[in-house]
């Protein structure tokens, strides 16, 4: 197996918590300011999205287990007829990763233009979807778009609303001030990672869709991780084949745990290699992450360490293989999990509401071919 409880498995940590502005997720939400508005902002356009943390009802989910995932990639069109019809316009970010879209609404698509959208995500990276009407949709229903492409995945530790746990929600409600504090210890707010890569079956074709944006700011990064492999010398892809890493959910429990916070299923440790395979494309790309990936088997602390910061100042640092990609309403970005690291930016006009969703299916256990 390649998953251990808390219990189960004695635990070494290399670096410190879960770092960056995670640090500071909150448990709580001001009710009054989100549902009436305050004298600078007006209430949450998505009432029925505001986060709550108790449904499960006090009782903890079971461990999840493995099941068997169908890339829908693998059958799409590469010409995208069924996606890119007439009338959209699909204008590249970057030469190297992501794409802006507009003319074609997601909610529509049937499931051919799902399958496009699988292998269109794969190959830019990220795309964002401009004029949607993703976030007026039911919330159940958004699930069940969403669920095409893998088992919706139930965070353990954030707030989601009542009654649709899979929703994973990012929020920050009108005269907030948290960030302010945060970054008076804090030289920046760059937290490059990719979503909960210590389950043993982490996310593809994610989602994630505006509900309330600042005017300005709170941009999200993307890097293009099948490029940042791609830029290493073939003596160095060489010895990075065939090696493993930890990627551990336990700092982020007691990290939830020390704030007050929930943990609705025991953590868990997966072994994952340093490098995956995309089973769509076939490409490689790196797969580690600062904020989850513990740890090299069979390297010494030191030589872990070392090598691990090595790739993660590489992702961090060549921006010639990032994008920045910007909210607005009615924005939905979807972007590949497994081939990409991002980081949120802690940019805004302190006290904006910044409310987003993110919907977060399942995809099958990382191979490096």
């Amino acid at each position: 197996m390649s998953t251990a409880t808390l219990n189960s498995q004695p635990q070494r940590t290399v670096g410190g918590g879960v770092g960056g502005y995670k640090d500071i997720s909150v448990q709580g939400i001001n009710h009054k300011n989100e549902l009436e508005g305050t004298d600078k902002y007006g209430p949450a356009s998505y009432p029925e999205y505001l986060p709550v943390w108790d449904n499960e009802k006090g009782e903890k989910y079971p461990a999840l287990t493995h099941f068997e995932h169908y890339e829908h990639g693998k059958d799409a069109d590469p010409t995208f007829p069924n996606l890119l019809k007439e009338g959209s316009v699909l204008e590249n970010i970057t030469s190297s990763i992501g794409a802006e879209v507009t003319g074609i609404q997601l909610s529509q698509l049937n499931d051919a233009g799902k399958d496009e959208l699988a292998l269109l995500v794969a190959q830019k990276k990220v795309v964002a979807f401009r004029n949607q009407d993703f976030a007026n949709l039911p919330i159940q229903k958004a699930l069940d778009f969403a669920a095409y492409f893998g088992r919706l995945h139930v965070h353990p530790a954030s707030g989601a609303p009542k009654d649709f746990p899979e929703v994973h929600l990012v929020h920050r409600g009108a005269e907030d001030t948290s960030f302010a504090s945060f970054l008076q210890e804090r030289t920046n707010s760059i937290a490059w990672h990719s979503d909960v890569t210590y389950e043993l079956q982490p996310p593809g074709t994610t989602f994630l869709y505006a509900l309330d944006v600042p005017t300005s700011g709170g941009d999200t990064l993307f890097a293009n991780q099948a490029k940042a492999y791609e830029r290493l010398s073939p003596a160095f892809q060489e010895r990075l084949a065939g090696l493993k890493a930890v990627h551990s959910g336990f700092e982020q429990a007691q990290s939830s745990y020390a704030r007050g916070g929930v943990y609705r299923r025991d953590p868990v440790q997966s072994i994952h290699p340093l490098v995956r395979t995309h089973p769509a494309t076939g490409e490689k790309a790196l797969f580690v992450n600062p904020q989850f990936t513990r740890y090299i088997i069979g390297f010494k602390k030191e030589e872990s360490d070392y090598l691990l910061k090595f790739l993660y100042d590489h992702i961090a640092l060549s921006q010639d293989i990032q994008a920045r990609v910007r909210w607005a309403p009615g924005t939905v970005v979807v972007w590949d999990n497994r081939v990409t690291a991002h980081s949120a930016l802690i940019d805004w006009e302190t006290g904006a509401r910044r409310h987003i969703a993110r919907i977060t299916p399942q995809a099958e256990q990382p191979y490096e071919t």
